[in-house]
């Protein structure tokens, strides 16, 4: 386990089919992330929703983020090892889509600037964190 930042990586997953022919999937490297599926690309799909999800609320809280495990070292009887790719900024930029207010202090002159070009501070600024964040 690790205190470190992820934006994109793939654990391994555990599948295994259920009594009433459904499918089952965890991921034992975050605690509490398993879901259901009736079918097994139902149970996938669901899996990478609900990891990122988890993802998401352990990086939010500051709890330490798993590294993840080898395939081998997860490997149960009775279970399909998978791997399921994460990617949590393509899944904050799907999910949160919320507009957040920050005020930010420009100088007067730039103001003007901005202004006499019609350049939208707003855009401007998001485009610039992306870029210097390195994600499209």
């Amino acid at each position: 386990m690790a205190n470190r930042e992820i934006w994109s990586e793939e654990y391994p997953a555990l599948l295994a089919r259920t009594e009433t022919g459904g499918y089952v999937i965890r991921v034992p490297d975050v605690k509490g992330c398993v879901t259901t599926g009736d079918s097994v690309q139902d149970a996938l799909d669901s899996i990478q929703d609900a990891l990122a999800g988890c993802l998401c609320v352990l990086e939010d809280e500051g709890r330490p983020l798993h590294v993840a495990s080898s395939p081998d070292s997860v490997a149960e009887e009775g279970a399909t090892v998978v791997l399921i790719d994460v990617d949590l900024i393509a899944y904050r930029q799907a999910t949160d889509t919320r507009a957040v207010r920050k005020n930010v202090s420009l100088p007067a002159w730039l103001v003007y600037l901005a202004d006499k070009n019609d350049i939208n501070c707003s855009q401007l600024l998001q485009k610039a964190i992306k870029k210097e964040s390195r994600i499209a």
